[in-house]
């Protein structure tokens, strides 16, 4: 026989496991260009999958996996080494920009993350090809490679199937051709509201996807079967259908109940529980799992997982602005030649992690142990008595090893549990201040979460201009490090050193600009804007402009803007006749912009240079 909280835990880390590989790709950015080449990223990933098979069939071959115990260990130890070289693919080898093309330009990215999570089964799916004999070994059945994958992953699907449909959901309503449709997609509220009805369905019918997925069957008529049905008479309990549960082969003692609707609300058993136990400690078990309905724990667990995504949602904003904010963010980039992007990406996703797993450890965990306690407290009300439900905890701890004081961040301890069933026993009054212990807890809880949403909404965190600028410019001097034969890069930058005043600086990046590409004419153009209109008059060099300015002119002649610097050259060099010509002639190229050049017109006849320059430049 294998123990429940084996299982239980199996069940939770495999939900985080899941959670951090979706906020791995969900956070992963997609580059215009891969970091590395192709052929390089090709090499490490290939090498970096080789060395994972080799350690997982090491493990496996290693004599470590021959138990229950032993074979979960490996498996939790893997797992975990998935999530970090998928992390690799998404954070160095750039793995989203070789599968950007399955999102059909953007317009289906859904596709891209089904893409990104498959690469992450690929991953398990090597760990459950070098555990399949241990398998054997430990659980009495064979499967082949391939049934044994696909066994895996129906047994993990029902975890990331909810993102996914959401995910598709949300990319189907941008594109169908409704205008109801598209507001639901594009606004905040909309976007809310989908998601609510969505879980909230989901949470209804998803019982029945699951137990199909894990191959649960009816279990057969007989006289517990009839003893089962009978007890759930007397408590008034509804439900479709009571589910043999065949995980890892029936043979763990466990059971459970799923589903929030009467019409999809199934009852789990396994066979080994039903074997192990005698009717009236199964019905202490049922007693339990009733209990988890009539707490309505189902709902709650739905209003915390939704309260994850609020804590998350609300972190995020300050962890940018904080990371935007930080010159020592930058100093680091620059320091050690990192992509901002990238950096961005991975530093604004780590503290998420740390959210999740206190979150889900503390927050989570508190209320699921409560829960628990609150589900065996049922017992009372259902039978007057916890002595059969003690009993049933004891024979499992035993059956599973003597496990009764082995501590879970999920569960109570089997100790611990059965203690406070005797403490109970004997002071009733301990069951009602259980529940206000509950109750008040997920009061405060979601008064908390309130108050937090207010107050960072509240907040003025909304990212300034300063900080955006920072973060460009660290891109563009970046990009410019690590290709320094495009002249755009420069340019770029120079753009946003004029636009920030930097005169001096953006002179020094255009003709870097220009060294590397010495007949673009937007870079001239660019340089002679800087030349003429420039506060620093160490830079201030009209003439110099006005000769730029018509090399740019000649080699782009029907381009509207370029005529218009040069039309302020001729002016910025007294050539009044010779402005109006040029600004004609934009005029001709560009004609919705008439107003715009009619107004530079009347400018260049009723002022004179230089004495209006400044006002020239604050009205342009």
């Amino acid at each position: 026989m294998y123990r429940k909280p084996l299982v239980a835990a199996l069940i939770y880390n495999n939900l985080l496991y899941f959670i951090t590989a979706i906020i791995i790709f969900s956070t992963g950015s997609i580059p215009d260009e891969p970091r590395i080449p192709f052929a390089a990223a090709l090499f490490i990933f290939v090498l970096k999958g080789a060395a994972y098979h080799y350690l997982v069939h090491h493990a496996h071959a290693g004599g470590r996996a021959l138990n229950d115990k032993g074979y979960f260990a490996v498996e939790q130890k893997f797992s975990f080494l998935a999530i970090f070289i998928f992390a690799i693919d998404v954070y160095v080898l750039d793995i989203k920009y070789y599968l950007s093309f399955l999102s059909l330009n953007g317009n289906l990215p859904a596709l891209l993350s089904l893409a990104g999570i498959s690469l992450f089964f690929f991953y398990l799916s090597l760990l459950w090809l070098a555990a399949r004999k241990n398998y054997q070994k430990t659980f009495g059945r064979l499967y082949s490679a391939r049934e044994f994958v696909i066994k895996n992953i129906k047994l993990n699907l029902p975890i990331i199937l909810p993102w996914l449909i959401i995910n598709f959901l949300a990319d189907f309503l941008k594109i169908l051709p409704f205008p109801l449709s598209r507001m639901l997609a594009s606004s905040e509220w909309g976007e809310t509201i989908v998601f609510l009805l969505f879980f909230i369905l989901l949470a209804a019918i998803f019982p029945v996807l699951i137990k199909n997925l894990w191959n649960c069957q009816p279990m057969p008529a007989g006289h517990a079967r009839a003893h089962m049905e009978e007890f759930c008479r007397q408590q008034n309990f509804k439900y479709s259908d009571i589910m043999l549960w065949p995980l890892y082969e029936g043979k763990m003692l466990t059971a459970g109940v799923m589903g929030v609707a009467k019409k999809f609300r199934y009852i789990l058993i396994t066979p080994a529980l039903l074997e192990a136990l005698s009717p009236y400690e199964v019905e202490a078990v049922l007693a339990h799992e009733i209990g988890h309905i009539k707490k309505y724990h189902l709902q709650l667990y739905l209003v915390l997982f939704l309260g994850f995504g609020l804590v998350a949602s609300l972190i995020a904003s300050p962890v940018l602005y904080m990371l935007l904010n930080s010159n020592v963010f930058y100093q680091i980039i620059n320091f050690a030649g990192i992509d901002p992007e990238a950096a961005l990406a991975f530093w604004g996703t780590a503290p998420m992690f740390v959210i999740m797993l206190v979150y889900f450890r503390y927050v989570f965990g508190f209320f699921m142990r409560n829960f628990e306690r609150q589900a065996d407290l049922a017992v009372f009300k259902a039978l007057g008595d916890s002595t059969p439900l003690i009993s049933s905890l004891e024979k499992i701890s035993w059956m599973s090893g003597n496990i009764r004081d082995k501590p879970s961040w999920h569960h109570f301890g089997i100790g611990q549990r059965v203690d406070f069933l005797e403490r109970c026993s004997r002071d009733k009054s301990l069951i009602a201040r259980h529940d206000r212990k509950v109750y008040g807890s997920l009061i405060l809880f979601i008064v908390l979460l309130v108050f937090s949403a207010g107050l960072f909404w509240n907040m003025d965190l909304k990212l300034d201009n300063e900080a955006n600028i920072k973060f460009v410019e660290s891109v563009l001097q970046q990009r410019a490090r690590r290709e320094p034969d495009k002249a755009i890069w420069q340019r770029l930058l120079g753009d946003l050193k004029q636009e920030l005043g930097q005169e001096a600086e953006a002179l020094v990046a255009y003709e870097k600009s220009r060294a590397l590409e010495p007949d673009n004419p937007d870079t001239l153009n660019n340089i002679a804007w800087l030349l003429i209109t420039a506060n620093d008059m160490e830079v201030l060099d009209a003439n110099r402009g006005l000769d730029l300015a018509k090399q740019a002119s000649s080699l782009r002649p029907t381009a509207a803007y370029i005529l218009d610097t040069l039309a302020a050259a001729y002016w910025a060099n007294n050539m009044i006749e010779e402005a109006l010509d040029a600004e004609r002639a934009a005029i001709n190229l560009d004609p919705g912009n008439q107003p715009f050049y009619r107004r530079q017109m009347d400018f260049f006849l009723n002022n004179t240079w230089p004495a209006d320059l400044e006002n020239w430049i604050e009205q342009k």
